[in-house]
């Protein structure tokens, strides 16, 4: 049964028809062409297919496309302006914190989701947030610094605090 939905992805409006049992990272990357969001493990356990759902990060091979109908989704590809890597993006090049890259998309949007609502994270809490996001090749340590660094840079700039105002 086809279903029409209507979402926003990375600013762009969208109206598609979907089957009931279709999942939002089958549209995203066979419907939309958008294959920065991974097709990991697809049972919700390594979070490479992370997005953001309204701000809040979800495994995409979880999530039925009929639920994303309203909603406001964020993929990788939405994260930088184009020109002009994201903070975040950025942190982790200049830290080295991406390897091989699978897990990078999904472990950046899950960084984004904590550091717009907690825009001074402990590394305790940086550690919590990335913990749904498996890499095999990093241990982390390089990843939680890049987090750090960003938020740093978003707290100078007064991106983060005004992410986090309206997340409030």
């Amino acid at each position: 049964m086809k279903k029409t939905v209507s979402f926003k992805l990375n600013g762009r409006s969208y109206a598609l028809e979907v089957d009931a049992k279709d999942l939002l990272l089958d549209v995203i990357r066979e419907s939309l062409g958008l294959t920065g969001t991974k097709r990991g493990c697809e049972n919700g356990e390594c979070g490479a297919c992370t997005v953001l759902i309204d701000g809040k990060a979800e495994n995409s091979c979880l999530v039925l496309a009929v639920t994303a109908d309203g909603k406001d989704i964020l993929t990788i590809e939405g994260l930088s302006d184009g020109v002009t890597l994201h903070p975040l993006q950025q942190a982790f090049v200049d830290n080295a914190a991406v390897q091989c890259g699978f897990c990078a998309p999904g472990m950046l949007l899950s960084a984004k989701a904590l550091l717009d609502g907690n825009p001074n994270p402990s590394e305790h809490e940086i550690r919590e947030a990335i913990a749904g996001n498996l890499c095999r090749c990093s241990g982390y340590v390089k990843i939680v610094k890049a987090v750090r660094q960003a938020a740093a840079v978003l707290a100078s700039t007064g991106v983060a605090s005004a992410a986090h105002a309206r997340n409030s």
